[in-house]
């Protein structure tokens, strides 16, 4: 995959100076709310099932889901830990994120460099797509990568971060990912059931073959989280009143940080003992209900 650093090549008839409309950047950002709930995996997968007659599978969510793997970069005093212990109304954090499968993960991988941040309610994401060996370059090395104009401010802010704050890798998590998102009016909406929830405190190469991953939350439970633009619908709301489900204050950050003992276990963290398994205790795939048959398409029918 080849990641331009500079504006590509006019075409022809367009004016020198001007920017090629056709090509994207590379740096994205967004803005939205979160609910989260800690669901068995049997209950969520029935919620899916619920969800999925009004909503669609993710494009990019295949059945069974997808891997979500995260290296998360903190001060050697745990500030951006300590910021969502504390619940500060500003509080960001940094993160290189891959999709997919580690197996096979080079310099030459696709990664997202990302810095989230809460400001109130609001969650904000801003991030820039780069080669593996480039991201370490920038959040390790602290260097100055060749970027586009565009991306200037970003990844200034990150290498200011990286420098000022003296950050370092602290965890790294990973999990399934299943992905349902809105349709029609609800197009903003998206459901996420994420499962197998693990990580570690070393080792901080996604590509190294023998990585020695622990779950950091209960392996039969679930991370559900309703992501939305502005509002969530009505019927989803309905949905998790129904079936009793409870807001968590649930990070995946947190929960590798104090699982490994770097820091003390907070009152948002959950151990087996607030959930106990069920028996006889079998982590367990979501089960996927039957594919329904497809009629035969009308002579005609493109």
């Amino acid at each position: 995959m080849v990641f331009l650093s500079k504006a590509a090549p006019a075409r022809e008839g367009q004016g020198a100076g001007e920017e090629p409309l056709h090509v994207a950047s590379r740096l994205h950002a967004f803005n939205r709310f979160e609910l989260k709930y800690l669901v068995p995996v049997e209950e969520a997968a029935e919620i899916r099932d619920e969800l999925a007659e009004r909503m669609d599978r993710d494009e990019h969510s295949p059945v069974g889901g997808y891997g979500v793997w995260s290296l998360y970069y903190d001060t050697p005093e745990l500030r951006f830990y300590w910021e969502k212990i504390e619940g500060l109304k500003f509080r960001r954090k940094l993160r290189i994120r891959h999709y997919g499968d580690l197996a096979g993960v080079t310099d030459d991988s696709p990664v997202c460099v990302e810095i989230k941040q809460r400001v109130n309610r609001v969650t904000q994401k801003r991030r820039i797509t780069l080669p593996y060996g480039t991201a370490r370059r920038l959040c390790d090395g602290r260097e100055l990568i060749e970027h586009a104009p565009k991306e200037s401010a970003f990844v200034q802010e990150v290498l200011d971060l990286v420098v000022r704050l003296d950050l370092r890798p602290m965890a790294i998590t990973g999990y399934q990912r299943e992905a349902l998102v809105g349709r029609g009016a609800d197009t903003g909406l998206r459901v996420t059931f994420d499962r197998r929830v693990r990580g570690r405190d070393r080792d901080f190469h996604f590509g190294i073959p023998t990585p020695e991953n622990r779950f950091t939350v209960p392996p039969h439970m679930a991370v559900m989280e309703i992501k939305v633009n502005e509002r969530t619908p009505h019927w989803i709301t309905d949905i998790a009143a129904r079936r009793n489900l409870n807001l968590v204050r649930i990070s995946k950050y947190v929960q590798s940080v104090e699982a490994f003992g770097l820091a003390p276990r907070s009152v948002f963290h959950i151990d087996e003992s607030d959930c106990p398994p069920p028996t006889p205790t079998e982590e367990q795939p979501l089960p996927q209900r039957p594919a329904r048959p497809t009629a035969s398409p009308k002579a005609g029918t493109p």
